[in-house]
Order: structure tokens, then C-alpha cells, then sequence
């Protein structure tokens, strides 16, 4: 079969494996791109589960608290001059503040700004004076019955908003200073950590099972017995699931300690119960591919050529 040259280029971006093998890989998988993912794994040609996704939507996210409710959203732009923009910053400090106790993005659009118009006459008409397309990409809140809700920003374009936001949700009726320490330093672990759920039950199991399909197949190819491999497979499921469950994960504050022992040891000393209820991470642009465009075909294309 014809493999085009685009979706080799996108593989080799995701799993930065070599062309020839990304070719080869899509021609076993019969142009499939996630099963040729799988295969350029299991060959050990890519590290597929620790690549993050190119990415390159601009805009800013941001977060919102308002006592024991939180909210974080994302307002990607063409470009990030946009980022930098006053009128574009309140733009989106507005939105994230309405967008505190919402339910979904849907409710968000509708909601009213102080000036009357709702969230999506708002973007339009900053669309008209930035000179830009903007969207309103995603909106997630969380709350706590009694306790906080932390925030971190990274790399902070202005006050609760920048390239990554998180929120961290701590439920307890201890000490509320304390509390928010360590929720600060849990969503700043969050923001470098990237954890793909909050504890195991969170982890599908055709995640795991896609996962031990990699792990049998790289075992087998080194000619090792069954009954060794499956106490392989065990071990590495338990280091896969460390990687991506906030729990699980070690603190990265002092790299020994896992997270769900630093809320242990935070109950112990409050002397009341603590649990890490949930966390939001949103980094701008991820998963958003912007498309590449060549100058020189541009001024092909505008003179008509």
C-alpha cells in the first residue's frame, strides 16, 4: 500500500523515530497510525508513552478560586503576541472568573459579562479588535465541601494565567494555611509531573492491557520463559501506572516520597482526615497541531501561480 509522506512526518514527530522506520512501521500496520505507534514500541524504536504531543496553539490558560470553588479554562490564538495583549489578558480573566461554579463550557458561552453580552459575543468582538481568531477551548471547575482549592501557574504571562494552569482540590477541615501549602506544592508537582488521572481506578483497563501487549512482545523477543515474563509484565505495569497516577507518583519536591504519602503525612499532622479529592492541569495548546505553512508556497499561491 501508498503511505503518503505526511503521516511518516507525523509519526516521526510523535514517537521521534527515524523516517525509515516510521515508513516501515505504517506499512506493518497497513497505515494505521496508532497501531504503527504500538509497533515502533515494541520494536524499541520510540518511547511513544513519554512523548508529549507537538504543540503549537497559542493563547493563554488560566485559573479562577473563589473560596472552596475553582475553575480553569483555555483561550487559544493565532499567535502569541495575542498572549502578551492587555485587552486579550482581561479577556480571558473574565472568562475564568464567570466560569467558577458553571457546569460545562456550554453554560459558560451563555454566561453573561458585566457588560451584558455573553461569553461568546465577548470573544467575537475581541476577535474584531485584536484582529485574530480566537476560541474558547475548554472550561473544568472542581469545589470542595470543606477545605482548598490551590493554584499554580507556570510560566505566568500575568497574574493566574499563562502556559500552564492547575488547580489542586484538598478536602479537610484542618488547618487551612496549612493545607494550602501543600496544595500549592502539589499543583506545582502536577504542573511538572503531568499525571494522566488522580488514582488507578482512573486508568482504563485497555490502557493497561495496550500496555502489557507492548511489554509481552519486547519480553518475548529476548527469548526469556513465560513465567518470567509475566513477573516482568507485573513490574513493569506497576512502574507505568507510578508514571501517569498522581497517587502514585513520587513528590517531586523531594523525589522519594510518593503523593498520596505526603497527604498521609499531612493528616497525621493536622490530625484530621485529608484527601486529595481531584486537580486540574491544562497546558495551552497541547494536543492542538497548528498547521506549517511554507512562505514560499504563500506567495506562490497569492500571485496565482
Amino acid at each position: 500500500m501508498s503511505i503518503s509522506a505526511s503521516l511518516v512526518k507525523d509519526l516521526r514527530e510523535k514517537t521521534g523515530a527515524g523516517m525509515m522506520d516510521c515508513k516501515k512501521a505504517l506499512l506493518e500496520t497497513n497505515g494505521d497510525f496508532e497501531s504503527a505507534v504500538d509497533w515502533l514500541r515494541t520494536k524499541g524504536l520510540a518511547a511513544a508513552a513519554k512523548k508529549a504531543g507537538r504543540v503549537a496553539a497559542e493563547g493563554l490558560t488560566a485559573v479562577c478560586v473563589k473560596g472552596t470553588q475553582g475553575a480553569a479554562i483555555e483561550i487559544n490564538s493565532e499567535t502569541d503576541f495575542v498572549s502578551r495583549n492587555e485587552i486579550f489578558q482581561n479577556l480571558v480573566k473574565n472568562v475564568a472568573e464567570l466560569a467558577v461554579g458553571l457546569d460545562n463550557i456550554d453554560s459558560l458561552k451563555v454566561a453573561k459579562s458585566q457588560s451584558g453580552k455573553s461569553v461568546e459575543e465577548e470573544i467575537a468582538n475581541n476577535v474584531a479588535t485584536i484582529g485574530e481568531n480566537l476560541s474558547l477551548r475548554r472550561m473544568q471547575t472542581l469545589s470542595v465541601k470543606d477545605g482548598v482549592i490551590a493554584s499554580y501557574v507556570h510560566n505566568s504571562s500575568a497574574e493566574n494565567m499563562g502556559m500552564i494552569s492547575v488547580l489542586v482540590a484538598l478536602e479537610s477541615s484542618g488547618d487551612k494555611a496549612k493545607l494550602m501549602e501543600t496544595g500549592k506544592q502539589i499543583a506545582m508537582h502536577v504542573a511538572a509531573s503531568r499525571p494522566q488521572t488522580l488514582n488507578k481506578e482512573g486508568v482504563s483497563q485497555d490502557m493497561i492491557q495496550r500496555e502489557k501487549d507492548i511489554f509481552t512482545e519486547q519480553s518475548r523477543a529476548s527469548g526469556k520463559p513465560d513465567d518470567i515474563i509475566a513477573k516482568m509484565i507485573e513490574g513493569r505495569i506497576r512502574k507505568f501506572l507510578e508514571e501517569i497516577v498522581l497517587l502514585d507518583q513520587v513528590f517531586v519536591m523531594d523525589n522519594k516520597t510518593k503523593i498520596s504519602d505526603v497527604i498521609s503525612l499531612l493528616a497525621k499532622e493536622l490530625g484530621t482526615s485529608v484527601e486529595l479529592k481531584s486537580y486540574i492541569r491544562f497546558e495551552r495548546g497541547e494536543g492542538i497541531e497548528k498547521e506549517e505553512k511554507n512562505f514560499a508556497d504563500e506567495v506562490a499561491a497569492v500571485v496565482g501561480k
